[in-house]
């Protein structure tokens, strides 16, 4: 099976921590060149201290406030006029948790603004290059939520539907040029989001954290978060060559816990 990724180009959004990071370390593993793209740069360069080289890999990043567009599209367009790159993971923070009765619109435009219309803007302008290189792997991180809604997370659970929707429409129109378009959809996963979700749950209820966490891990059949690492593999494995034929589906990488097929 080939996952080999030595000269391809990959750009992973969200990447100084979480999955984000342990998706472009397991990148370069594989022998990608990646750019790092999150907004702290003592963080970014302490992921590419991490990161393998032992193919010649050549890693770099560059710093985006996915609330700034203007910024982030002159980003993306300096980076495309260096290089094409060839993979793209789309990986951005969720909303704030709360139900959906109590959401104000701006919080919905915010979302939709940070999640489903700077992936379209990223995405559009790295479209080209990988039509010219014939080789094209677009995956956005989002959640279970795709599948079923999540209970107290109603800004999120409606963005992350808005992506899943963008990306099958997307995978419709770009599969003839060799491009393919997924969702990996996490679940509990060991993250600083996790750990908000978590806190959220502590001060709503009259619980201790132990309680709480015990509470989550008794709904995943696997009885266990996964690791960062773990979704990861999912990411990298779309990114690779081995994927070629696997476009426009959601992979729930979640140990079991979405009820439904």
């Amino acid at each position: 099976m080939n996952t080999s990724l030595i000269n391809k180009n990959a750009l992973v959004c969200g990447s100084s921590k979480g999955i984000g990071k342990a998706t472009a370390i397991m990148l370069a593993t594989m022998g990608a060149n990646v750019t790092l793209a999150a907004r702290s740069e003592e963080k970014l360069k302490e992921v590419i201290s991490e990161m393998d080289t032992t193919n010649g890999q050549q890693h770099t990043y560059m710093l985006v406030d996915f609330t700034n567009q203007e910024d982030l599209k002159n980003n993306i367009n300096s980076l495309c006029s260096t290089k094409n790159i060839h993979i793209l993971v789309n990986n951005t923070g969720g909303p704030a948790a709360g139900p959906i009765s109590k959401a104000e619109p701006d919080a919905f435009l915010a979302a939709y603004n940070q999640h489903l219309i700077c992936n379209h803007l990223i995405t559009t302008r790295l479209l080209p290059g990988m039509e010219a290189d014939g080789y094209g792997r677009i995956i956005n991180v989002i959640s279970t939520s795709v599948k079923s809604p999540l209970a107290n997370l109603g800004v999120s659970n409606t963005t992350r539907g808005a992506v899943a929707s963008w990306a099958k429409t997307l995978a419709g129109e770009v599969g003839h040029l060799g491009i393919t378009v997924n969702n990996v959809l996490p679940g509990f996963t060991m993250t600083g989001r996790l750990d908000e979700i978590i806190d959220n749950k502590v001060r709503k209820t009259s619980k201790d954290r132990a309680s709480i966490i015990d509470g989550m891990q008794g709904q995943v059949p696997m009885k266990r978060f996964a690791q960062p690492s773990e979704v990861a593999s999912a990411v990298a494995f779309l990114a690779s060559p081995a994927s070629s034929y696997i476009t426009g589906i959601n992979i729930p990488v979640d140990g079991g816990r979405t009820k439904c097929l």
